[in-house]
């Protein structure tokens, strides 16, 4: 089973803490392209005992499109042998023909929608609310630190059984 979902990093990350002597507001220095941000695609890989999770991801920097959901679900493809049951939400880029056309197209792929507005049971979003965690209080000056840190922020969460079993426990399916 493959649970899916995509993020986006921007060159501000947010701020979770910060201390000054009193009297001084903290400054943190970032870069004035706000603009620039990293978009990653991101599956949970559980083998039906659900001892083995594996994340597998692919970053772009630049808009994601139908174009690059393939490219991701290709990669899956290579990477799992035998029949996939895909789980996803109802973004629009799931849903543009070319898309469809490509998952019709390919019988091992089995694809499974989660209702509208219930991002608490994809467990990719805990994916997700771990690597934030790695870059909050981080102002990258470039593009290029950005990068960095957020695949420390992926690598720590796809190195450690523990975070990401605690990714599947922490959605609310019913089945885990």
């Amino acid at each position: 089973m493959i649970f899916e979902d995509e993020s986006g990093f921007s060159m501000v990350s947010p701020l979770k803490r910060s201390w000054s002597q009193r009297g001084h507001t903290p400054v943190l220095r970032t870069s004035l392209n706000h603009h620039q941000r990293l978009n990653l695609f991101g599956a949970l890989l559980v083998q039906p005992d659900g001892k083995t999770i594996e994340l597998a991801t692919r970053s772009y920097q630049h808009s994601l499109c139908g174009e690059q959901t393939i490219a991701f679900l290709k990669q899956l493809l290579r990477r799992v042998q035998g029949e996939i049951i895909l789980v996803w939400d109802n973004h629009s880029i799931h849903k543009r023909n070319i898309v469809k056309d490509f998952t019709a197209s390919h019988p091992r792929l089995h694809v499974y929608y989660f209702p509208t507005c219930a991002p608490e049971l994809n467990p990719v979003e805990f994916v997700w609310t771990q690597v934030s965690e790695h870059t909050a209080g981080f102002a990258p000056h470039n593009m290029s630190e950005l990068v960095t840190r957020v695949c420390a922020g992926v690598s720590r969460t796809r190195n450690s059984h523990h975070r990401l079993n605690a990714c599947l426990k922490g959605s609310e399916l019913s089945w885990m």
